[in-house]
């Protein structure tokens, strides 16, 4: 089922070649090469033509790839993706795209030179962009296990955060239960922060014990089969104050308001005016200095930009955080977050973990 769907982003990818008159395109972000071919190895570059498409990689993953990869040729290479470039080999046609925004100046340069005089080189950005943030099916079947395994590995957590325990305590049980229930790796460096530091969006864990009474913010997700899941959830240990209460509230509000009003046809610019409006109108305008949430795939942070500057038109079959927060600065912080699929009838949550506030 994998390579059904894989046949057809490559078909995708062909026909806007075509419209765009690009003969070839040359792929160096991994995360497009897992996506368009399965191959989950740390080292390749994969070229499309019209008529046929290559993997390049080196011994290390030999046998990787022949289990992995259907959808194109795998070429293993001994002397480096320049030197097969370089060498004729390979019918690329007159122009050649080359990816700018994931490519250092050096590997661009060099491979430049390697295809001057016999092609002309044409830079191109986000442009796999389009037909990655629709996701398919079996695209959605895996984001949904990613985010059933965060979702038990916090149920396994919650127990162990107690006076005794460290943030890092935390966040490294956090990763051990990902691999545990079988995800391939975190999908970013789980976010454990108590007390003051819960007003810190990205707060690194520390060696800071949690204090009865305060705030946690704990930001997670894993990756399965390649797609990835983010969720936070805010909780106390012990009973919360009042004031905490009442932020928690109202983004609790603001982020199931955010869910109900996601709609297809809207821009994600819209959908974050509408929950910063409702924050906004309970006097946090300033407390909320992030957008409302991003686009969740092969990577964690792709698009759609559901924030201020989201201009994209939300589709069917996206799938995008909405988390919106509140932080005051020494004090606490709070954050709820679920990643949404974006149906014909609205936005379905993949997480059902509790959103009320727990208090340890």
């Amino acid at each position: 089922m994998d390579n059904v769907y894989r046949e057809a982003a490559l078909k995708m990818v062909l026909g806007k070649m075509m419209a765009q008159a690009l003969d070839a395109c040359i792929v160096t972000d991994l995360s497009v090469i897992r996506w368009l071919t399965g191959f989950s190895g740390s080292s390749a570059r994969m070229i499309v033509t019209r008529e046929k498409s290559w993997l390049f990689t080196d011994f290390r993953y030999k046998e990787q790839a022949a289990r992995e990869v259907v959808v194109a040729e795998t070429v293993i290479s001994t002397e480096g993706f320049d030197a097969e470039l370089a060498s004729g080999r390979y019918a690329l046609g007159e122009s050649v795209a080359l990816q700018s925004d994931n490519i250092t100046w050096h590997e661009a340069t060099r491979l430049i030179e390697r295809l001057h005089g016999r092609q002309r080189v044409i830079p191109v950005h986000a442009f796999f962009d389009e037909f990655r943030m629709v996701k398919h099916e079996t695209e959605l079947m895996k984001m949904r296990r990613a985010a059933e395994i965060s979702e038990a590995v916090l149920e396994a957590v919650l127990p162990l955060i107690t006076p005794v325990a460290t943030e890092l305590d935390i966040a490294a049980e956090i990763s051990y239960q990902h691999k545990k229930l079988g995800a391939e790796k975190d999908s970013f460096d789980p976010i454990v922060a108590g007390g003051p530091r819960s007003a810190m969006p990205h707060a690194k864990p520390s060696s800071n014990p949690f204090k009865p009474g305060e705030l946690i913010v704990i930001d997670m997700g894993c990756v399965y089969e390649g797609y990835a899941s983010d969720q936070t959830r805010t909780l106390s240990l012990g009973t919360a104050s009042e004031e905490a209460r009442t932020v928690y509230r109202i983004v609790r509000e603001a982020q199931e308001l955010g869910i109900a009003s996601a709609t297809c046809g809207m821009t994600g610019k819209e959908l974050d005016r509408i929950v910063r409006g409702y924050i906004a109108g309970h006097g946090y305008s300033d407390e909320f200095g992030h957008g409302l949430g991003h686009g969740v795939g092969f990577e964690v942070h792709e698009e759609p930009r559901i924030s201020p500057k989201g201009e994209l038109v939300l589709r069917e079959n996206m799938v995008f955080t909405i988390e919106p927060g509140i932080y005051l600065p020494g004090r606490f912080g709070v954050r709820i977050e679920d990643t949404v699929v974006l149906g014909a009838h609205g936005a379905e949550p993949l997480q059902r973990f509790s959103k009320e506030l727990i208090e340890l």
